[in-house]
C-alpha cells in the first residue's frame, strides 16, 4: 500500500541521541572528540576543565629537548606534550638507541605523525599504570630517561621511574591553567538537556569544576552520569557528590565513547 514503510526502513536510533555530553578535555584537544559524539547522534556541550599554554621559558625547555636525543628513554605523556615539543624544536629527532614511550594510542599517533616512529605505549590500561607496567620500563638502573610534559599532575610515573634506578630528567614543554569560563559556557550547561553526561579524565579537571563552576551549575553536573577514565578518578568524582559514576577503560576516545554509549543504554532502561 502506498505510504506504508516496512519496518525494515525504519533505522534504529543513534547511540547518543538526545543526550548532552559534557567535554572536560582543552579546547583543541577536544575538537575530535566533539566531532564523533555528534556523529553518534549527542549534543557536544564543550567545558575545558583546564587550560592549556607554552612554558614561559621556551628557549631553555628548546634547549633541554635538543639533549634528548641523548636519552635512553624519552617519556612523552600526552598529545599536548608532542604538540609543545615539535613546536618548540620542530627538528626533534632520537638516536637509533633511544626508546621513545607514551601514556597511549592518541600520543603514539601524534609522535608517529611527526616522524617518531617505533613508540611503545600500553594497550591495555593507557596510564601511568599501564605504562609503568610495560617490562621496558621495568628495570632502569643508571638509564637517563626524560619525561616530557607540564609541571603538576600525578607523581606517581616520577617517582616510580627514580624507584626503578633512572636518571630521571623533567622537561616542562607547556603548563596547565586555570579554565577560562564565559557566560556561553555557563548558559550552555543551564540550558543543556537531560540526559547530561560528564566526561572526566583527570582529578585536576574534576577539583576545577567543583571550585569553579557556580553550585547550581555544579550540582546539575552531578546529578547526571559521569564517566571517569579509571577507577581512581570515578572515587574522587562520587567525593565530590556525582551521583552515577561509570569507569571507562582508559582515557582513551574509543573507551571514554563506548563507556559513555553504555552508560545511556543503562539510563535508559
Amino acid at each position: 500500500m502506498a505510504g506504508r514503510r516496512s519496518t525494515q526502513d525504519i533505522s534504529p536510533p543513534l547511540p547518543l541521541a538526545g543526550a548532552s555530553v559534557v567535554v572536560t578535555r582543552p579546547s583543541l584537544s577536544a575538537v575530535a572528540l566533539k566531532r564523533r559524539i555528534a556523529t553518534l547522534g549527542g549534543t557536544a556541550l564543550a567545558l575545558p576543565g583546564v587550560g592549556v599554554s607554552g612554558v614561559e621559558d621556551p628557549v631553555r625547555a628548546r634547549a633541554a629537548l635538543r639533549e634528548t636525543k641523548h636519552a635512553d628513554i624519552a617519556i612523552f605523556v600526552s598529545p599536548n606534550a608532542v604538540r609543545y615539543a615539535v613546536t618548540l624544536l620542530p627538528t626533534l629527532r632520537f638516536e637509533r638507541a633511544t626508546q621513545a614511550c607514551a601514556v597511549g594510542r592518541v600520543t603514539a599517533l601524534a609522535l608517529a605523525r611527526h616522524g617518531v616512529r617505533g613508540t611503545l605505549w600500553p594497550d591495555a590500561r593507557q596510564d601511568s599504570d599501564g605504562l609503568l607496567a610495560l617490562p621496558h620500563l621495568a628495570r632502569l638502573r643508571d638509564r637517563r630517561v626524560v619525561l616530557i610534559g607540564a609541571p603538576g599532575g600525578r607523581e606517581l610515573l616520577p617517582t616510580t621511574l627514580r624507584a626503578r634506578g633512572a636518571i630521571l630528567q623533567n622537561i616542562h614543554v607547556y603548563r596547565r591553567t586555570a579554565p577560562r569560563w564565559t557566560r556561553r559556557h555557563f548558559a550552555a550547561l543551564e540550558n543543556a538537556a537531560t540526559p547530561l553526561l560528564t566526561l572526566l579524565s583527570s582529578a585536576e579537571v574534576l577539583a576545577h569544576l567543583e571550585c569553579g563552576l557556580p553550585r547550581q551549575l555544579f550540582a546539575r553536573l552531578a546529578a547526571g552520569e559521569c564517566i571517569a577514565s579509571s577507577l581512581r578518578l570515578a572515587q574522587a568524582a562520587r567525593a565530590a557528590g556525582f551521583e552515577r559514576v561509570h569507569v571507562a577503560a582508559s582515557a582513551d576516545a574509543d573507551d571514554m565513547l563506548a563507556a559513555t554509549k553504555a552508560a545511556l543504554a543503562q539510563h535508559r532502561l
